[in-house]
């Protein structure tokens, strides 16, 4: 047999090896309902929980409104507040019927129109409104206030026009891109979709290994004339093609279910996604490595890569208002440069100068976990 035959012959037995890997792993995957559950069942609920039960916009804030003057002045201010889009509105003369409804959170603000508004109105001095707030919910505390001020602008501002003589006030005209109704579900669903290949792609593929490693059937097949790379690749890439299934399934939901406008490439989302994958299931493989145990595997992976990705990443919290030394260190979790491309993709399209600088920073941490895994993965063997 000439050399050339026998290199030939060669590739084709390592075809033939690595398609038997990925079709045992394939196997166990579909027979394994955990399997099931973290790659389908789980991220639906996540993404339900973010498309419905969970929104950060505030609208029909429950408020007390006090008018403690009755006239013309104070009942057309009060009807603006009644006719706001964001409180729910309960009237009454005096600030000490909502003090109760204040501290037991049945009203999260008290709006005081005092006695003395009509006079200042028309004196031309400024009027000034109490507004009171429960300051156990900052968000809400400061959402009551903003928006009581911006009540008061609008009506302030309608009867200037209205008024004969009188030119209306100078006003900033708003005007917001990508997201013009400020729907906090169109940035919270694609942020939570790489929450889900977080899960998918980490805790699914530690697990698994990890039961590997305690069953004893990892050292078998090491002892196999398969090589380390063609072990780890044969078992990562059924999970690589399952963290995307996964991700289309949310996007087909977050689109057609949620409503989320889809403003970029396909060949983007998949690019991201898939590069993404790739430190998700490196640190997977690592943790597995480090531990060869399920509970530990699935404990360091919620610690290391959900939380992380949850806290750390700008899905939640804007990274810029965290501690200098918190900053530097959500520059080595994945989420934090898919999060945002994600919500670039669905919300103003593709941007490949932002995109490749993601891409290329998720490869470097992919890379890295890849390197510490393989050499746990020898360590362990020898």
């Amino acid at each position: 047999m000439s050399a050339r035959a026998a290199t030939t012959e060669g590739r084709a037995t390592r075809a033939r090896r690595f398609a038997a890997l990925v079709r045992k792993e394939s196997y166990q995957i579909v027979r394994d309902p955990s399997s099931i559950l973290i790659a389908f069942v789980l991220p639906m609920i996540l993404l339900f929980l973010f498309g419905y039960g969970v929104s950060l916009d505030t609208t029909q804030t429950r408020i007390g409104l006090v008018v403690e003057e009755e006239a013309p002045l104070t009942r057309d201010l009060a009807a603006g507040f009644q006719a706001s889009r964001y409180f729910t509105v309960a009237v009454g003369r005096d600030r000490r019927e909502f003090e109760e409804d204040l501290v037991l959170g049945r009203v999260r603000g008290i709006v005081v129109i005092p006695k003395s508004f009509v006079a200042d109105y028309s004196a031309g001095r400024h009027p000034a409104l109490q507004v009171l707030v429960d300051g156990s919910d900052p968000n809400t505390a400061n959402f009551v206030q903003n928006y009581a001020q911006a009540t008061v602008a609008n009506w302030e501002r309608q009867r200037l026009s209205d008024s004969a003589g009188r030119p209306p006030a100078i006003s900033a005209e708003q005007r917001f891109w990508f997201n013009p109704e400020l729907t906090s579900r169109n940035f919270l669903v694609p942020g939570s979709i790489a929450i889900v290949m977080t899960l998918v792609g980490t805790l699914l593929t530690s697990l698994v290994v990890a039961r590997e490693w305690e069953r004893g059937t990892m050292e078998a097949m090491m002892a196999t004339p398969v090589s380390a790379a063609e072990l780890l690749a044969g078992k990562l890439l059924p999970y690589f093609i399952l963290g995307l299934t996964s991700m289309t399934l949310c996007v087909l939901l977050a689109v057609f279910l949620f409503g989320v406008p889809f403003r970029g490439s396909v060949a983007a989302l998949y690019a991201l996604s898939a590069t993404f994958l790739m430190p998700a299931l490196g640190q997977g493989l690592l943790i597995s490595a480090a531990t060869k145990n399920q509970f530990l595997a699935s404990q360091l992976a919620l610690i290391s890569a959900f939380l992380p990705a949850f806290l750390l990443s700008g899905f939640l919290f804007e990274i810029n208002s965290m501690p200098t030394v918190i900053q530097w260190i959500t520059f080595i979790v994945p989420a934090r440069y898919l999060i945002p491309s994600l919500q670039t993709v669905f919300l103003a399209g593709d941007i490949w100068p932002m995109f490749g600088k993601s891409i290329a920073a998720m490869l470097l941490i992919g890379s890295v976990f890849f390197a510490l895994a393989a050499r746990s993965t020898r360590k362990r063997i020898g």
